[in-house]
């Protein structure tokens, strides 16, 4: 895996969830949930460039069944707006798309071990779900066949 931070997106109908990786891509860590609408993409896109990512991972809530519903459409249309922006800005960063099945069953379940309810934890769930999905990749890449 090549050297770099990393951006994770857990894109929602209210919020959207982001978390970030270290430089090396060993920890993901949460950064803030993004209220959804025009201005959310601005700020994804701020978020991307200040850090200069090297990639940004969003999460594509698909069917338990593998298919694409709603949501899924949702995020790919979300996902090619932010890398067509990304190229607009001159950033030579990946969007890459990511499997996020139960992404958010993981996070309310660390969050509520934690000691947090679901209402007093709300608005943390997404961004938390950002952090599941991006440390989910970092694990994947370094754990594939090539990272020895």
């Amino acid at each position: 895996m090549r050297r770099g931070t990393r951006i994770g997106i857990d894109v929602g109908q209210a919020r959207i969830g982001v978390a970030r990786s270290d430089p090396d891509g060993l920890i993901a860590t949460p950064l803030e949930a993004v209220p959804a609408g025009t201005d959310a993409n601005e700020r994804i896109l701020a978020i991307v460039l200040q850090a200069e990512a090297t990639e940004v991972i969003v999460g594509l809530p698909l069917r338990l069944d593998g298919t694409d519903g709603p949501a899924a459409v949702l995020a790919r249309q979300w996902a090619d707006a932010l890398a067509e922006a990304l190229a607009r800005a001159g950033a030579v960063t990946d969007v890459r798309m990511v499997d996020e099945r139960l992404t958010t069953v993981q996070a309310q379940r660390g969050l509520h071990a934690a000691g947090a309810t679901t209402r007093t934890s709300r608005h943390r769930i997404d961004s938390a779900s950002a952090v599941v999905l991006l440390q989910s990749y970092l694990d994947g890449v370094r754990s594939g066949p090539d990272s020895a």
